[in-house]
């Protein structure tokens, strides 16, 4: 079972994940009490705003922080099971996954970044003949196993009556997509921005996470917390609550600006930045304690019920052991302090 593969070699797989990123700038030696590593992905998001304008260098001064790319939500799982990161952009999914049985994973969804809506699909080479998802039995479909672009596909696959064993599904990262894409090795493919756009150059796109969204298989990507450094540093938390809150508002308010940060870190130009930004579902910061998300501790969101339905489908489909229940997992979301704390 893939799960216990991560498992067994997780050191190997931090040591090496971890080799993808670079500590930011700081002021000296700092004690790792005063430590913050955030694992980060590179997609279009308000995390990657926070990054580049170094939002939470300013707003603590006194901490070292440490941003690490990785490349999946199963990567940063495996890093969260070794301990070896505190803070967390990730799927639902994964994070679906992460409090089921086995990995059972002790962290804390505390932010919404984004609703997956244009920005994650299924697209199809333009040679390959295929017109619908019907047409994928056969053929050799990529995606990256354990996140949220895989459980759009196995859901894609669910309503469409295509069954699993009917097509090869391989586990690839973007940029071995992109890769296999240009050599021709792969017919298909469910990822996401950036590379969803390569692809789209000579694919057609034969279903997005906004049309599944509609579907009853909406898909996120969360902020996580580790639980312990969240009991050990809850104002530290706040702040990057603070300046998550404050990226979507940029987004929203200031597109332009928002583009510029993002396209510096994802090497792309402006222009294309922009246009990314506009395909994924970005909520106002008040919306994150509305009964639909993260809701506030007298009055829990909807967000716990959507990753027990994510986790149950994937217990379905043989991917996990055991589907926590309702109690547990809103216990797993960290809604203290909202809408209060969400002011920029």
């Amino acid at each position: 079972m893939r799960l216990r593969f991560l498992l067994s070699f997780v050191l190997i797989t931090v040591l090496a994940a971890c080799g993808d990123g670079t500590a930011s700038r700081g002021g000296g030696a700092v004690a790792a009490a005063n430590r913050i590593r955030l694992a980060y992905q590179a997609f279009p998001s308000g995390d990657l705003i926070v990054k580049n304008k170094r939002w939470l260098e300013e707003a603590l001064p006194g901490y070292q922080i440490q941003w690490t790319k990785f490349d999946s939500g199963a990567s940063i799982n495996t890093a969260f099971v070794a301990g070896s990161v505190d803070i967390a952009a990730i799927g639902s999914s994964p994070v679906a996954r992460g409090l089921s049985a086995p990995l059972n994973i002790p962290y804390q969804v505390a932010f919404v970044l984004d609703v997956a809506g244009d920005n994650e699909a299924l697209v199809v080479r333009n040679d390959s003949g295929v017109s619908a998802i019907e047409g994928l039995r056969g053929k050799k479909v990529a995606t990256s196993f354990a996140s949220t672009s895989h459980y759009s596909l196995l859901a894609a696959l669910d309503r469409a009556g295509v069954r699993e064993s009917e097509l090869t599904i391989v586990d690839l990262e973007p940029q071995d997509i992109l890769a296999s894409w240009t050599r021709g090795d792969i017919d298909a493919a469910y990822t996401w921005l950036p590379t969803l756009k390569e692809l789209e150059k000579d694919g057609k796109v034969l279903i997005t996470s906004r049309e599944l969204a509609t579907a009853g298989k909406p898909t996120l990507d969360l902020g996580v917390v580790s639980t312990t450094f969240l009991k050990a540093h809850p104002d530290a938390v706040d702040a990057w609550r603070k300046a998550e809150a404050r990226a979507l508002q940029l987004i929203t308010g200031n597109r332009a600006e928002a583009a510029a940060a993002v396209a510096a870190e994802l090497n792309l130009t402006k222009a294309d930045a922009e246009d990314q930004l506009t395909q994924g579902v970005f909520l106002k910061p008040s919306d994150l304690a509305s009964a639909e998300w993260l809701g506030t501790p007298e009055r829990p969101g909807a967000l716990a019920e959507n990753l027990v339905s994510a986790a149950q489908f994937l217990k379905d489909l043989q991917k996990i052991e055991a589907v926590p229940d309702l109690a547990t997992v809103r216990n797993a979301v960290y809604n203290k302090g909202l809408p209060d704390v969400l002011t920029p």
